[in-house]
């Protein structure tokens, strides 16, 4: 029996969950309200495989088979003024990374290589710091043409917080779309950050939208926020219309104010990634940090929902091989998309 088609036997009869039934109503255009996102977080064990059996539905419908693969470029590391409490480049981080300004030209380009290599179809520029200086928007403008001309990527720019020029700017430079995550709730975003605000993230996404991109905005699951903060979260995130959603789950790091917050189990991880297919069925899903750590043995289940992730590393922790997410995939039957195909794969970092 598919995963797709779960039932239940009650009294020689057949039954469909009651997840697959509201699968059913999202496809058909009806969004959930708050009350029906919270019972998905608070739904039971044994219901899990029911739900995922839903959230494979309504992925089915939007995405077919299919995966999108990113990938990461640590642009520049540490070196951040602002105070994010899960983040081991922050101000108060004693977290030890790397600290190194914007690479230069040769060094990302190679990361574009790797990324064509590794069959993404978006190399994903993230530099950090609280808003992108004028040396870095000049950087980003004039790399961007020349990876879209050579690998024929699709470039997704984190650069912090942007003003409405600044969003333009990457606009006329060709970046396809910038990612700037919500986090988390409204409510919530003060206990993890004080040096700018929730409503500054939504501005820099409108700003974004505004410039004509397409945006990339998720969260962090596992900051001691309660159900109804990533309720909220994925409601904002729907009515910004995002196209692409990454969802993490917090790897707490040594030095981090949140070091030895984990208390996340694979399970919660599969819920909140279909609260959000349920909540966001058009948008794209990716399981993004914390995949490996926090789903572990579930990662195939994951992708049931999502149809995005990450191959390779995240910005300071490392991913696992990228063998091991492609033989993922094919042993679910899914097909890698927009891939270029006229480069070998490579299992190589990009230069530092």
């Amino acid at each position: 029996m598919s995963i797709a088609s779960v039932t239940t036997e009650i009294n020689g009869t057949t039954e469909t969950s009651r997840w697959e039934a509201l699968a059913t109503k999202v496809i058909d255009g009806y969004a959930l309200s708050f009350d029906e996102a919270l019972e998905i977080l608070s739904s039971d064990d044994q219901e899990l495989m029911s739900l995922v059996a839903g959230a494979f539905r309504i992925r089915r419908e939007y995405f077919s088979k299919t995966v999108q693969l990113y990938f990461l470029m640590n642009a520049k590391s540490g070196l951040c003024p602002e105070d994010c409490n899960y983040c081991s480049q922050s101000k108060i981080s004693t977290a030890p990374i790397p600290k190194y300004n914007i690479l230069n030209r040769e060094k990302l380009m190679d990361g574009a290589r790797v990324a064509a290599e590794r069959k993404s179809k978006t190399y994903c520029m993230v530099i950090s710091g609280r808003a992108p200086n004028e040396r870095e928007m000049k950087a980003v403008e004039t790399i961007v043409p020349e990876i879209k001309a050579k690998y024929g990527l699709n470039i997704c720019a984190c650069l912090g917080l942007l003003t409405s020029e600044q969003a333009k700017r990457l606009k006329v430079a060709g970046v396809d779309k910038v990612n700037h995550n919500l986090n988390t709730s409204p409510e919530h975003y003060a206990t993890i950050c004080t040096t700018h605000t929730f409503q500054d993230r939504v501005d820099t996404l409108k700003n974004v939208r505004a410039a004509g991109m397409e945006l990339c905005s998720g969260g962090i699951i596992g900051m001691g926020e309660r159900h109804e903060d990533i309720v909220k979260m994925a409601m904002e995130l729907r009515d910004l219309s995002v196209e692409s959603i990454p969802l993490n789950f917090l790897h707490a790091i040594d030095g981090t104010p949140l070091e030895q917050k984990e208390y996340l189990n694979p399970r919660d991880c599969i819920r909140a990634l279909a609260l959000m297919r349920f909540v966001n069925p058009t948008s794209e899903l990716r399981i993004a940090g914390g995949r490996e750590r926090h789903l572990r043995s579930l990662q195939p289940l994951g992708l049931m929902i999502a149809n995005s992730i990450f191959v390779g590393d995240y910005l300071t922790t490392e991913g696992q091989a990228p063998s091991e997410d492609y033989e993922m995939i094919s042993d679910l039957g899914f097909e890698i998309t927009g891939q270029p195909e006229f480069l070998p794969i490579a299992d190589d970092q990009p230069s530092e």
